[in-house]
């Protein structure tokens, strides 16, 4: 059996599932590819023989070993900590980290990583980050503050500035994006938002603050909390992220890389690696009294995209 696996516990509602189900249902894989998986060993039990029928157990360990899962044995190293005192932890989340683990790959996510390197505090994630999106991502070191800071961002007493870049010159210098969302039901992407009359209200705050020949960095400010509200909004507006795999393509460019197909010019569409959005900074009132701001410098590849942009005024704070 492999020595790299990741460890999963059989809960007591599990209890009596079929192994393929039940590891199905864990990784969000199909149920052949769970039974194909267990007969070939890639997921295996510490204690006994599986066959797909076999029927799981409370408490028992199950092992998986496929491509692409995250070890149990070895969690890659935490993210930079921007902020540390003893109530608030806040993290420089790259891109392509999950904040909590889930999806097929049941990757580690941020939440795994502060709990692996702050071992005496109980950890909470605070808010979400989308996978792509890089920057300041905040954790509490305890249920209090876990509840007064989630309380704070429900009653928008918390001010969130993103930095995104997007495809084409922005021709406005700011602009208040102020478009009702709601899911797309005419797109075949289930997670889709769209601008809707029906939808909730939401506000976003434009400023732009460099333009390139083909590529605009703007200020988003977004004063309420919808779903994928920046990208939505820039989109609407005829500006939508470089590298957004959801906003301003077709329906099949996402498609083909969720299913894992080739599509010929996906890279040329998209444009860059990953949506181009960083969470810039969070002001926020601290558990402990009066307000606490945290920035993030800007990431490697962001800056690799802005050429010419240190000759401005914002150049400094890359």
């Amino acid at each position: 059996m492999a020595d790299d696996f990741r460890a999963l516990t059989v809960t007591p509602r599990e209890s009596g599932m079929r192994v393929d189900v039940c590891i199905a249902a864990r990784f969000d894989i199909s149920r052949s590819a769970a039974a194909r998986a267990i007969r070939t060993g890639e997921i295996y039990s510490a204690v006994r023989p599986l066959k797909p029928s076999t029927a799981v157990r409370a408490n028992e360990e199950l092992r998986g070993a496929l491509t692409g899962l995250a070890s149990t044995a070895a969690p890659p190293p935490c993210p930079p900590v921007l902020h540390e005192d003893a109530r608030v932890l806040a993290f420089d989340k790259p891109a392509h980290l999950l904040m909590h683990p889930v999806g097929r790959t049941f990757a580690w996510g941020l939440i795994d990583l502060a709990r692996a390197a702050f071992p005496d505090d109980e950890p909470h994630l605070v808010h979400r980050l989308d996978r792509e999106t890089s920057g300041v991502a905040l954790v509490a070191r305890d249920a209090d503050a876990n509840r007064m800071l989630k309380a704070a961002f429900e009653d928008r007493r918390v001010q969130k500035t993103y930095w995104a870049i997007v495809r084409g010159a922005v021709p406005w210098d700011t602009l208040d994006i102020t478009a009702a969302l709601g899911d797309d039901e005419a797109s075949p992407i289930r997670l889709k938002r769209t601008v809707r009359a029906d939808g909730q209200p939401a506000l976003t705050r434009a400023r732009v603050l460099w333009r390139g020949d083909t590529t605009t960095l703007i200020e988003c400010k977004p004063i309420t909390g919808r779903t994928h509200q920046i990208r939505v909004h820039l989109d609407s507006v005829g500006f939508p992220l470089l590298g957004d795999r959801i906003y301003g393509q077709p329906p099949e460019v996402f498609l083909s890389l969720h299913e894992e197909r080739e599509l010929p010019g996906r890279d040329a569409m998209l444009g860059h690696s990953r949506h181009c959005l960083h969470a810039r900074s969070l002001r926020f009132p601290h558990p402990d009294g009066g307000e606490l701001t945290v920035t993030a410098r800007l990431p490697s590849d962001f800056a690799r995209l802005l050429e010419g942009f240190t000759s401005c005024s914002f150049g400094s704070q890359i």
